[in-house]
């Protein structure tokens, strides 16, 4: 198999696992939110700013992915 092949099949196989990890793990966060909401409604406040910044913090697994794993290989293919 050549390495072009390889990468282009390899590219998105990474891509796609990355994602499916930012959506569990954003799945994870904003049920736990939910669930802490549901048991202590008075602190809606503190609990959706750092479930905000969890989800930013998760988000930024993709933006890593493309920007140091897919963008400088793009041309390699």
């Amino acid at each position: 198999m050549d390495s072009h092949v390889a990468l282009a099949f390899g590219l998105p196989i990474g891509l796609g696992l990355a994602a499916l990890g930012v959506g569990v793990g954003l799945g994870n966060a904003v049920g736990s939110a939910l669930q802490s909401l549901g048991r202590q409604p008075e602190a809606f406040g503190k609990i959706m700013t750092l479930m905000l910044l969890g989800c930013a913090l998760i988000e930024t697994i993709i933006f890593y992915v493309l920007a140091f794993i897919v963008f400088p290989l793009v041309g390699k293919i």
